[in-house]
């Protein structure tokens, strides 16, 4: 896996995410989004930094970070598989799928291979 930054380098680069989108409208999700595709994840070190800048608290950006499926907290492997989890994908098979694909690379959803080449994710279609 990738070295993470250190911590003085993610508190500057989320500075200046902050710095160039905090303007906007609601920036909290722009923020989050932007410092994801800079780090491929959103650091645990960024979140005092974001709260401090848009005047809420840790709690609430942390809150939003879980809420939302889309951001992750710890850094993906290469390649991210998605596989629906929906009712309605359940039922024409993709829980079978899931089982298999859990066995073959020995993880879990969620989880990364041990190499760092595969984080497997649930995600839920609309059906």
């Amino acid at each position: 896996m990738p070295m993470q930054p250190a911590s003085t380098e993610i508190t500057s680069r989320t500075a200046a995410i902050i710095q160039e989108l905090k303007g906007l409208e609601g920036p909290l999700l722009p923020i989050l989004h932007g410092i994801q595709e800079e780090f491929g994840h959103v650091p645990h070190d960024a979140l005092p930094v974001i709260a401090e800048a848009l005047n809420i608290s840790r709690a609430e950006v942390h809150g939003v970070v879980t809420f939302y499926h889309d951001y992750r907290s710890h850094p993906a492997g290469r390649h991210v598989l998605k596989l629906c989890q929906a009712e309605s994908c359940q039922s024409m098979g993709s829980d079978a799928v899931a089982a298999k694909l859990k066995q073959l690379l020995g993880i879990g959803f969620h989880e990364t291979t041990r190499d760092g080449s595969v984080t497997l994710e649930p995600v839920y279609c609309l059906g």
